[in-house]
């Protein structure tokens, strides 16, 4: 009874931990929004301070044309027009006359008289068109405008545009210090609010720890001791029938390290990736895992779809994208897990629903901007390098802020370039994102290159773990993984 009633009050602090967590995201979020508000209404009421000086400005400018201009400015439409209607009825009398050409082939005296018909019917609608023109052009021909008359227009014309552009400019500095004086205030008072919710985070998050230490402490051994470690993996064995896939395997993996897991194929490797993301229920052992609030839990208490919210993300052998959305669009996949707003919030595009959006976006774009990926920002998936693609990915994965990212044969596939381009990304993940990379691969000369420690195991069992030089130097893992000498 005690047991559940302490379950209940975990779960019941942990809503409140995400909730709070999403209110100071919000919070954070809501300056960025205020500022695109305050943008929209800057550009409104400037473009409507505009309009009121433009009607008068753009007369002076009209009236400052030579004679020839001015006469073109007033019809240039009007003859267009003109000219593409007679265009047409010349194009229909032409048209006639090849069917009436056909018509009377075998009448070599009609065609003469076909022909000369169509000829004084596109000569007459030449004249009508021409005696139009003259008529669109009759009221402004009117207007002869001497040199120095011209000249004392053009003078006015630059005055008054100077004049304009003075009190546009100076109507656009007084606004744009209006707003800077609002948005300076509405940070103020979302730091005071956001000091606030990290105060009751704070306090629930300590409210939460021994709880989870009381409810844990039949699975976890020796809390205290779990020092600088993040992942414990002890006698894991999974078994599918009579087949034993991961044999009594136990490792450590520490905070902020990249880890490798090395083997032949069918050693197990993606199972063992499958169990610590509980696709699979191992049948013996336990996976213990310090979590992004840094509480030490059993992932077998969790079911697959939780594992992302302690802290765990991974990616697959094979680019799992969306072709048919943009590349941003698929950051925001990524962190579906983190969406609050509901599908009324999604349908009718809330404040709520704007908010959330605007914070996802925000990450995204840093995130693809670190990685050197915003160039392909709102390109689609298909067509770009498959290396990309792949970098991509591994982007995708920081959108939940995680812990730990399972890499599941990130270079396959690549090129030795794009492998050595990974590489880089990989490392640089490790050390700006404080991300801990647990990587199965292949490609021994990406592992020997990046990770700090290396497991290897066969048939499921543990060969040796160690560093890279430890690893290429083991003679039981020479023999089984690396061919022996």
């Amino acid at each position: 009874m005690a047991k559940t009633f302490k379950s209940l009050t975990k779960t019941l602090l942990e809503k409140q931990i995400a909730k709070l967590a999403y209110q100071i995201e919000l919070l954070q979020a809501d300056i960025e929004l205020y500022k695109d508000k305050l943008n929209k209404t800057y550009n409104k009421k400037v473009q409507a301070f505009k309009e009121v000086y433009r009607k008068d400005l753009l007369e002076k400018e009209i009236d400052q044309l030579s004679n020839e201009d001015y006469v073109k400015y007033h019809t240039e439409d009007k003859i267009e027009k003109l000219e593409k209607k007679y265009t047409l009825k010349q194009r229909a009398v032409r048209a006639q006359k090849v069917r009436d050409l056909e018509k009377f082939k075998s009448e070599p005296d009609q065609l003469v008289n076909i022909e000369e018909a169509a000829k004084e019917k596109i000569q007459a609608l030449q004249k009508e068109l021409d005696e139009k023109i003259l008529e669109v052009k009759a009221p402004y021909n009117t207007r002869n405008y001497s040199k120095e008359e011209l000249k004392e227009k053009q003078k006015i014309f630059i005055a008054s545009e100077k004049e304009v552009l003075e009190h546009i400019k100076t109507f656009e500095d007084n606004l744009k210090a209006e707003h800077e004086t609002l948005i300076s205030q509405r940070q103020m008072l979302i730091d005071q609010k956001i000091e606030h919710k990290q105060k009751q985070l704070s306090e629930k998050r300590a409210q939460l720890k021994p709880i989870i230490q009381k409810l844990n402490e039949k699975n976890i051994e020796a809390i205290d001791h779990f020092d600088d470690k993040l992942l414990e993996v002890e006698n894991l064995t999974m078994n599918f029938g009579g087949l034993k896939a991961v044999d009594s395997l136990s490792f450590d993996v520490k905070k902020g390290e990249i880890f490798g897991l090395i083997g032949p194929n069918g050693a197990g490797k993606t199972t063992v990736f499958n169990c610590i993301t509980q696709f699979y229920k191992p049948t013996e052992g336990k996976i213990i895992f310090k979590n992004r609030e840094h509480d030490i839990i059993s992932l077998l208490d969790y079911k697959v779809h939780d594992v992302i919210k302690q802290g765990i993300v991974r990616t697959f052998q094979n680019v799992e994208l969306i072709w048919e959305l943009s590349i941003l669009d698929n950051m925001l996949v990524g962190a579906h897990s983190l969406y609050r707003s509901k599908f009324f919030h999604h349908s009718f595009q809330t404040l709520s629903f704007k908010r959330e959006e605007k914070i996802l976006k925000m990450r995204a774009e840093k995130i693809l901007m670190d990685l050197e990926l915003y160039a392909y920002k709102d390109f689609y998936p298909l067509g770009l390098p498959y290396g990309v693609l792949k970098k991509i990915e591994l982007a995708r994965t920081l959108m939940t802020n995680p812990s730990l990212i399972i890499l599941d044969e990130p270079a396959a596939g690549l090129n030795d370039s794009e492998t050595e381009s990974l590489a880089k990304t990989i490392k640089k993940i490790q050390k700006d994102y404080d991300t801990t990379i647990f990587l199965v691969e292949h490609d021994m000369g990406l592992v020997m290159s990046i990770c700090d420690t290396i497991c290897a195991i066969s048939f499921g069992k543990k060969l040796a773990v160690g560093t890279p030089e430890d690893i290429q130097n083991h003679p039981v893992v020479k023999e089984a993984y690396l061919g022996g000498e």
